[in-house]
């Protein structure tokens, strides 16, 4: 079998899915391998991998498609009525309240319009790996902006928040009810917090291939470590944040944290989404009509002072309907950092998972775009 082949099933009507993705693996070489995977309702149409070692249930690090997974996990709480979405996060935790964080709510955080994207001097690698590490970091941490008046994306930091919140009111961390409530459950491959006797299905990521010149031009495009993108990205430690090595050590992906530490494959993020919005396996979806409009609901949609006009977001997830026009206006979901990309679209009832283990070297993935069409069209078609 040679590293090209594409593996695994479609269902009648998706073999245009199969030729899209196929396209996708020869545009990177082959070699360092990705998974796609969609559901319809119930029912799995698209299982397919390819590349060096890469089989279907393969696992990788998903990078920020972890907030998709940290939001389930919200999500649940306030249908459970156990959070309460606009309440002051320092009323559970009142270090946070310091240096005009007073009346930051979760729904500001969720939305990304917090302030609270780091800290000054950064964090380490070691740092950023541990959610509870993060959090007392930032308790005292003034906002880089007047919290509600802007929407900025904190990459590695966010969803520390998130998760002591959950802490101190749920008694469980995200990654503890993730496990309990969906992961378990479902069976899913995808993990916040991987465990040890599963080591050997982890593939590293891998550094995006450019020239030279490429990179160059790359570079000098890139904003500098302490403006806000750079805040935002975690280039503002010394080192620097490497994010291809990140997740390819065993510390963070042992922790999980909910920003971006989650490791999954392609149907372990598809059938995450299946089972929140239509239900999996003879169970009722995991999200009700009302709690999945509520967080499908846009809420940061004029630009995002960290990464740009293309920084949109529903309550703790990307609006994906936004993203993909195809899809219907309540698509959500979480793309990640190394090309991970997922969502769900309640309209049409497609849930998408892909992953690719190798970096795009300016951080592009039209991939994305080709595959989510093909999808929509065969599903809407059949």
């Amino acid at each position: 079998m040679g590293e090209f082949e594409i593996h695994g099933t479609v269902a009648d009507g998706f073999a245009a899915v199969r030729e899209e993705f196929a396209a996708a693996v020869a545009a990177e070489g082959g070699e360092s391998g990705a998974q796609l995977a969609a559901y319809v309702g119930d029912r799995l149409v698209v299982d397919l991998w390819a590349g060096d070692g890469v089989g279907g249930d393969t696992l990788t690090g998903v990078y920020s498609s972890t907030k998709g997974a940290a939001t389930l996990v919200v999500a649940l709480l306030v249908q459970d009525g156990v959070l309460d979405l606009d309440a002051p996060v320092a009323g559970c935790w009142p270090e946070f309240g310091a240096a005009g964080k007073a009346g930051i709510t979760l729904r500001d955080v969720l939305s990304h319009r917090s302030g609270v994207i780091g800290v000054d001097g950064g964090l380490t690698a070691d740092e950023l790996a541990d959610d509870r590490v993060i959090a007392a970091r930032l308790a005292g941490q003034r906002p880089y902006w007047r919290p509600g008046t802007a929407c900025g994306y904190g990459g590695f930091v966010s969803f520390a928040i998130v998760g002591e919140v959950v802490r101190r009111v749920a008694g469980r961390s995200v990654q503890e009810v993730f496990e309990e409530r969906v992961r378990a459950p479902y069976g899913l491959d995808l993990y916040l917090g991987l465990p040890e006797a599963l080591e050997d299905r982890y593939r590293e990521v891998l550094p995006g291939l450019a020239s030279p010149e490429e990179l160059a031009a790359f570079w000098a495009q890139v904003p500098g470590p302490q403006s806000i993108t750079g805040i935002g990205y975690g280039l503002d430690s010394t080192p620097p944040l490497d994010q291809v090595a990140f997740l390819n050590t065993r510390r963070t992906r042992a922790l999980g944290q909910a920003s971006a530490g989650g490791v999954g494959s392609a149907r372990g993020l598809a059938a995450m989404y299946a089972a929140a919005v239509s239900g999996i396996g003879g169970r009722a979806p995991l999200l009700t009509p009302d709690t999945a409009g509520e967080f499908a609901m846009l809420h940061s949609i004029d630009g995002d002072l960290v990464v740009g006009p293309q920084g949109r977001y529903a309550l703790g997830f990307q609006a994906k309907g936004l993203r993909y026009t195809f899809l219907g206006a309540r698509a959500f979901g979480h793309g990640g950092s190394a090309g991970a990309e997922a969502f769900a679209d309640p309209h049409s009832g497609v849930a998408f998972g892909y992953t690719r283990r190798r970096f795009s070297f300016n951080w592009s993935y039209p991939e994305h775009d080709r595959l989510a069409a093909a999808v929509h069209r065969a599903a809407t078609a059949s």
